[in-house]
């Protein structure tokens, strides 16, 4: 059974840094895409970024470009999100995601594109 266990989210001030982690784990990876999705109290889930596994290609929301970085560890199975320089619009709940199949095409920037979640992990963000 695939799990994503998302971690490293807490509170910071504006201008600060976070890690976030993502460890998989359940299934292979290597063909996989894995992306981060967040969600603001009174708002919808948004995309901020996606990485495909074997290839390491990114992509990330224009709101977070420049500042975020996505990384994985192959021998760990866990993917990372390093947030640098943070805006109190940062704040909501980062979810995990990932999709264990991907062939071809994949966009990687919408819910449905994805089959398995994890459970959130807070950031907040002071100003």
């Amino acid at each position: 059974q695939v799990q994503l266990v998302e971690s490293g989210g807490g509170l910071v001030q504006a201008g600060g840094s976070l890690r976030l982690s993502c460890a998989a784990s359940g299934s292979t990876f290597s063909s996989a895409a894995m992306g981060w999705f967040r969600q603001a109290p009174g708002k919808e889930r948004e995309f901020v970024a996606t990485i495909r596994w074997s290839a390491g290609i990114t992509s990330y929301e224009d709101s977070v470009k420049g500042r975020f970085t996505l990384s994985r560890d192959n021998a760990k199975n866990t993917v990372y999100l390093q947030m640098n320089s943070l805006k109190p619009e940062d704040t909501a709940v980062y979810y995990c995601a990932a999709k264990l199949v991907v062939v071809g095409f994949f966009r990687g920037r919408f819910q449905y594109e994805y089959d398995y979640w994890g459970q959130g992990t807070q950031v907040t963000v002071s100003s």
